[in-house]
């Protein structure tokens, strides 16, 4: 075990959970990646020495597996997320609740099983998004679940306060991910978001990572509960009309 102790990174096989896991690593954990895409997780784990599981947020008993025999549990970044676009007037109900288990129900499941099994003074982490906070046509399902997110971090810092375990959010704006690869063929779509974000560009996964990093740290030891926008200055602007440009391409 390192003197740091373990850290896992839920979701943690590609995009800011895999930067977020290669940071911890960096700075001495011992990473356990958890996804629901075992082998990308094995790979990403070979790479740095780390431990891969199988972890399904929609799942309670894959989660509890999840953080089953983990020793000097004391970071946990919760990563996973998915949103599933679509007009509220036209979105099924099936696509409703697969963003809201992922986002909203998943983040749930792992707050409950890390907050059982972490140390206490520990700190957990959960990647939230700019749409917590700032609404956007076709994003319905998505921006309810994030803004339930932040939320439940709120409600989870004050329950585990007693335990001197910090709970905090980051609110990402655009990052270039796989989860925001589709953006680029939607004609004009990248564009708007850049130019409604005043510093002039998408995120990297690593800033968000430092981010994460940071708030783990005893640099972030008097701070619980708190959403960090990180994201360039977008949420001082407005969303892109993501369901206007998808329109747009229609024939």
């Amino acid at each position: 075990m390192t003197a740091l102790g373990t850290a896992v990174v839920v979701g943690g096989a590609s995009g800011i959970g895999l930067a977020t896991a290669r940071a911890l690593a960096t700075e001495g954990y011992a990473v356990t990646i958890g996804d629901v895409n075992v082998d990308a997780a094995r790979s990403a784990a070979d790479e740095m020495a780390a431990r891969a599981v199988a972890l399904d947020v929609t799942d309670e008993d894959s989660v509890a597996a999840g953080f089953d025999g983990l020793d000097d549990l004391r970071v946990v970044v919760s990563c996973a997320g998915l949103t599933v676009p679509g007009a509220l007037t036209e979105l099924s109900l099936a696509d409703w609740q697969t963003t809201i288990d992922v986002c909203l129900t998943g983040s749930f499941l792992v707050l409950k099983h890390a907050g059982q099994r972490i140390v206490d003074g520990g700190s957990i982490v959960v990647v939230s998004s700019l749409n917590a906070r700032q609404p956007g046509t076709a994003m319905g399902a998505y921006c309810s679940a994030k803004a339930g997110v932040s939320m439940l971090v709120e409600v989870a810092a004050l329950e585990l306060a007693p335990r001197r375990i910090r709970v905090n959010a980051i609110q990402p704006g655009v990052v270039d991910t796989p989860l925001t690869a589709g953006l680029a063929l939607v004609p004009g779509l990248m564009d708007e978001y850049i130019d409604n974000t005043p510093l002039g560009r998408s995120g990297t996964p690593e800033e968000i990572a430092d981010m994460a990093v940071f708030l783990a740290s005893d640099k972030a030891a008097w701070i619980t509960g708190a959403a960090f926008d990180v994201n360039g200055g977008a949420h001082l602007q407005r969303y892109p009309n993501v369901l206007g440009r998808v329109q747009a391409m229609m024939p």
